[in-house]
């Protein structure tokens, strides 16, 4: 077994899942890399190794089950342990629904729900062993519908109810569970996000260089895991949505639809 404590991160392969790959390998962690795009995470694998860190990359669909067994076998297989899981593999979409296509929806919560619920499945019983950290990067889509992303708020918010229910049926056991919320990030979730027909944006509607680096947000969750906090909502505008839907939610509902109007193309 391994004598580090041993953290799997899903969408390892950018963004906040390579951050916090970078830094929980920084950190001391033996980290296991998991992605769709084996290629970029072998080569994230061999940069870390190179730099006298411990990593391993295995290629994941977090959408098949299969993979996801597949992936905490060969975790255990390798180190004996898993002290951190990190649901991070996710996906975007921007349309109305009354022009989306339904698939694109059954997309998102195939990769954003299920694949939460797949990857949790088979890594409880080690957490529990381990009294570990389950941690879940959530949005502010999971706390309040975002106009033109029905399909991203609804993943979210199943996210959370499915892992607000672990928490709840595990709080005597000492598992650990984190909702993050980062709020807008600069990664490239928005070009990737799918149309109403479900080919990829491609482009950002958003100022990227506005947007709190992804490397920030990997040392906040870094430190909320090891401080075993409930939840972590990031950015001062995430922090405040949060704040009005408890106290005013028809102010947020016009606050949000005035903000999205803003970005370019927006489709209503």
């Amino acid at each position: 077994m391994s004598q580090k404590k041993v953290v799997i991160i899903t969408g390892a392969s950018s963004g906040i899942g390579m951050a916090c790959s970078r830094e929980f390998a920084a950190r001391g962690f033996s980290v296991v890399l998991a992605a769709r795009s084996y290629g970029q995470i072998e080569d994230l694998s061999i940069q870390l190794e190179s730099e006298g860190l411990d990593a391993f990359a295995v290629k994941t669909d977090v959408t098949k089950e299969a993979d996801c067994r597949n992936l905490i076998d060969a975790a255990i297989a390798r180190y004996g342990r898993i002290d951190v899981f990190v649901n991070n593999a996710g996906i975007s979409m921007r349309a109305t629904f009354d022009e989306v296509d339904l698939q694109v929806l059954k997309k998102l919560m195939d990769v954003n729900f299920w694949g939460t619920v797949y990857c949790t499945k088979y890594a409880l019983p080690h957490l529990l062993e381990s009294g570990g950290s389950l941690v879940g990067i959530s949005s502010i889509a999971g706390y309040q519908g975002l106009p033109g992303r029905t399909g991203y708020s609804a993943s979210k918010f199943a996210m959370q109810g499915f892992l607000e229910s672990i928490r709840t049926e595990n709080m005597e056991k000492g598992l650990h569970v984190l909702i993050a919320a980062p709020g807008f990030t600069s990664s490239n979730i928005r070009k990737s996000a799918l149309t109403s027909k479900g080919t990829e944006q491609g482009s950002s509607p958003r100022t990227e260089e506005k947007m709190m680096p992804a490397e920030k947000v990997a040392v906040y969750i870094y430190d909320a895991v090891m401080n075993r906090k409930r939840t972590l909502v990031l950015t001062f505008a995430g922090k405040l949505a949060v704040l009005i839907k408890k106290l005013s939610p028809g102010l947020l509902d016009r606050l949000v639809l005035k903000n999205f109007a803003k970005e370019l193309g927006f489709p209503l």
